[in-house]
């Protein structure tokens, strides 16, 4: 039974390979990308190579000309480019600084209500001492004066 095909079951031969279908698409004759590259490469190198020494020529004399002018030009665009440089520098440091000094005050008045309450518990024996002193004077003075009434 297992032999037999069912009547209702089709057998399916394909007569072209896929592989076949995709190599018809494409063309098997004509340069490869590449090569069309390495052919146009020439021409346009050649090209670039010819326009750089032409503006070459045509600067170099004028560069001879006016080197009067573009030496001082290219020593004052470095200073001014080292002085904004410095500039910035110095404004960072000076924002580091006030950074520094801003997050030690912070700290400081993080840690502040811990040390109010040391100094309200010193003031607080303090007081208390003082109280007791002034006891002992006042006791001391009332005996003397009872002594000296006596």
């Amino acid at each position: 039974m297992a032999d037999r095909p069912y009547p209702h079951q089709i057998q399916v031969h394909p007569q072209y390979s896929y592989d076949s279908v995709i190599k018809s698409l494409y063309p098997q004759s004509g340069p490869s990308p590449s090569k069309v590259l390495a052919i146009l490469a020439l021409p346009v190198s050649g090209t670039l190579l010819g326009l750089s020494g032409i503006s070459l020529a045509v600067v170099t004399p004028l560069f001879f000309i006016f080197s009067l002018v573009l030496v001082p030009a290219a020593i004052v665009a470095c200073l001014t480019l080292a002085g904004l440089m410095a500039s910035g520098g110095f404004g960072l440091t000076g924002l580091t600084a006030m950074s520094w000094v801003l997050n030690y005050f912070r700290q400081a008045s993080a840690g502040m209500p811990q040390q109010m309450e040391e100094v309200n518990r010193r003031m607080q024996d303090v007081a208390i001492q003082m109280g007791q002193k002034t006891k002992e004077v006042c006791e001391t003075i009332k005996k003397k004066a009872q002594e000296a009434v006596k």
